[in-house]
């Protein structure tokens, strides 16, 4: 081949890697559920709030209970059972398995009342006012339960157990590459979830310059040397580009990252779609959550720990939400995911429902961060850090309009 030909097969390959990453990361959690002993088309319960010891998912929160379950719709429709909620906070993200969150059902969608509605496949002909069409046949199905404090926890764990699926059984797929995998175990891993997992129509011109590969009949074999090497310089391009972006979007506005519209269902955007698989696995569309991540003073927007950090909402300044907020602090692993990091509050996180938290006498509110115990007073609204380098996100769940479109910034978070 000249070097035009490997030029066009390095592109092939990087772009072929982001497309298809989203698909590897979900068959990843998948074999992860199986071997923990959740079965295909069955929620599986998680009744803890995530702490350090999660590590399954990135960038997980500490504020509600999960409710998961991996879906195979090509022997036909499931039902899913909706409990009645009231007025906690409740969504169940049905993802396809690009990771586009294709419907939502729970607080802001369909309301407090519940309901049993019917998710069918691609190609299934059922159709009526509670049918959920997903556009491929593995769907992941994520809830998330808000858990008001150690005092709702038994509340809580009610929804859980009114929340069910009912369909025909499924063998999950597999077993397959993982991310990490040598080019060509991944991109045979990828080949074999765009067949159980076809594109859809809108990726063909994006698909026809991953052609040089050839995944549509992937074949390693069939490389030169030469050609080898430029599949392997193509993925290490990928595998930089996907450390990159994600949750927070492109740049920073007064100190904090703002996400993407695009966030969650991506569309076109297949870079977005690929950092989001890494850094954000999951993560929900702007409408639903907003997650912002602030500037730090080390590279990467991370923060020192050694240093002291605070946080100042003024009185009239607090985040515009229909359901509630919460700063998340999480320690960065190499390859660019986020876990909480162990500290002697077991404080992972702090919002607008964290007990004792004090208040100005002007309503204005301060979040003490870092490895030092700030003492006194400030203790109250403590958020401990590691001493080395760490990560805040911002979740705000259900942001009011003026969040939304930008009409409210959050303060920046400063030296204390």
């Amino acid at each position: 081949m000249g070097k035009t030909d490997l030029a066009a097969l390095q592109a092939a390959a990087r772009d072929a890697w982001l497309f298809t990453l989203p698909l590897v990361e979900i068959a990843t959690t998948r074999a992860r559920g199986l071997a923990n002993g959740s079965p295909m088309n069955v929620f599986g319960h998680m009744r803890r709030l995530a702490d350090h010891n999660a590590r399954a998912v990135t960038t997980p929160n500490n504020d509600t209970f999960y409710s998961t379950a991996q879906v195979d719709l090509s022997q036909g429709p499931v039902t899913i059972n909706v409990p009645a909620t009231g007025e906690r906070y409740f969504s169940l993200a049905l993802m396809d398995a690009y990771t586009n969150n294709f419907a939502i059902l729970g607080t802001r969608t369909t309301g407090p009342d519940g309901g049993t509605f019917t998710l069918v496949g691609p190609t299934d002909a059922a159709d009526g006012p509670s049918v959920v069409r997903s556009p491929t046949n593995h769907v992941w199905a994520l809830a998330r339960i808000l858990v008001d404090g150690p005092h709702d926890v038994e509340g809580a764990k009610a929804v859980q157990h009114g929340l069910s699926m009912q369909g025909p059984a499924a063998d999950a797929p597999g077993p397959f590459a993982h991310r990490g995998a040598p080019w060509a175990e991944y991109f045979a891993t990828a080949a074999q979830l765009m067949g159980l997992n076809p594109p859809q129509v809108q990726d063909r011109a994006f698909l026809a310059g991953m052609a040089p590969l050839g995944l549509a009949d992937f074949d390693p074999s069939r490389f030169s040397p030469e050609e080898a090497a430029a599949i392997e310089a193509g993925v290490a391009e990928a595998r930089a580009a996907a450390r990159k972006g994600g949750l927070s979007g492109a740049g920073f506005t007064g100190g904090w990252s703002y996400p993407s519209a695009r966030l969650g269902d991506f569309a076109q955007d297949y870079g977005l779609r690929a950092s989001v698989a890494v850094s954000g696995l999951a993560a929900l569309p702007p409408a639903e959550a907003m997650y912002m991540r602030a500037e730090g003073d080390l590279k990467g927007a991370l923060f020192d720990g050694t240093k002291a950090w605070r946080l100042h909402f003024p009185a009239d300044g607090h985040l515009p939400v229909n359901s509630f907020w919460s700063l998340s602090l999480y320690e960065a692993t190499p390859d660019g995911q986020f876990f909480f990091t162990e500290n002697p509050l077991a404080r992972y996180a702090i919002g607008d429902r964290t007990q004792g938290l004090v208040t100005g006498p002007d309503g204005a509110l301060d979040i003490w961060i870092g490895h030092a115990d700030p003492g006194g007073e400030r203790t109250a609204n403590w958020l401990p850090a590691p001493a080395g380098p760490f990560a805040l996100f911002m979740r705000a769940y259900l942001p009011k309009t003026e969040l939304l479109e930008g009409g409210y910034r959050l303060p920046p978070v400063v030296s204390a």
